[in-house]
């Protein structure tokens, strides 16, 4: 008896660290919809929601959602407050000197958003003496200070992309670099983006811009990658990201090349 009661207690502990395992942890920035945000009951809404909980069901996980500002999402991360980075994180080479990703998943382009009779241009020539805002952290920061800011554009960045609209609204910027459809959704399609719009062509860099986006993950969780890796794979395969950025974008193609 005594032999069968150990082995049901080892049984049981086994069982245990194997719930554990299944447990995972999704890092977020909630105010970029429609990515993600809260709904009025404060509830997460947005693709990339829609997105985690689908692969998370194909992969067999369990998994919660913790919130952080963008900027902290990384350190985060490296701080095991979460496993998982998923927060339409663009994966670049600079962002891989700290952490891993999975594959790509899907990709949006960046775009600037301006008074619609601005005359403004996502160039050098026509940003000169500007006022840009960007979010903090994201690569569209990067870029802008990167290709912008030396040649005479002021670059001004915000914790929160709301607080961008905000202020270009109230006449403190002059516009705004963002990922298309956030900036979409997140302002031209509201009351407050009327007379605003998309100008100029997107910008492109790959070094700066990445090569789409995946979820973020600690270097050395290959067995996480490797099964994360596995499921987007079947997503991507049976219509699931196309049909949810029918739902939540534009006219966007999220296609990965």
């Amino acid at each position: 008896m005594k032999k069968i009661s150990m082995l049901m207690l080892a049984l049981g502990v086994l069982s245990s660290a194997s719930a554990i395992a299944e447990q995972m942890r999704f890092g977020l920035e909630a105010e970029y919809p429609p990515f993600e945000s809260k709904n009025a009951k404060g509830e997460l809404e947005g693709f990339d929601i829609e997105l985690g909980n689908t692969i998370c069901k194909v992969a067999q996980l369990q998994c919660s959602w913790v919130e952080s500002s963008f900027d902290t999402l990384i350190p985060g991360l490296a701080a095991k407050k979460f496993d998982v980075i998923n927060s339409a994180m663009n994966i670049t080479e600079k962002r891989k000197e700290t952490i891993d990703f999975t594959n790509p998943i899907y990709r949006i382009p960046s775009q600037l958003v301006a008074k619609a009779d601005s005359g403004l241009t996502s160039t050098v020539e026509g940003l000169k003496g500007k006022n840009i805002g960007v979010l903090q952290a994201s690569i569209q920061e990067v870029y802008a200070k990167e290709h912008w800011e030396p040649k005479g554009v002021t670059i001004t960045s915000y914790k929160d992309q709301n607080m961008v609209y905000n202020d270009m609204v109230n006449g403190r910027l002059d516009g705004t670099l963002v990922m298309a459809a956030a900036g979409q959704a997140g302002f031209l399609d509201k009351p407050e983006g009327k007379g605003y719009a998309f100008v100029g062509k997107p910008v492109e860099d790959t070094k700066i811009l990445g090569s789409g986006i995946g979820f973020g993950l600690r270097k050395g969780d290959d067995a996480l990658k490797s099964k994360l890796n596995a499921a987007i794979a079947k997503v991507q395969a049976d219509g699931t990201v196309t049909t949810l950025a029918k739902k939540y974008f534009k006219g966007f193609d999220v296609s990965v090349k």
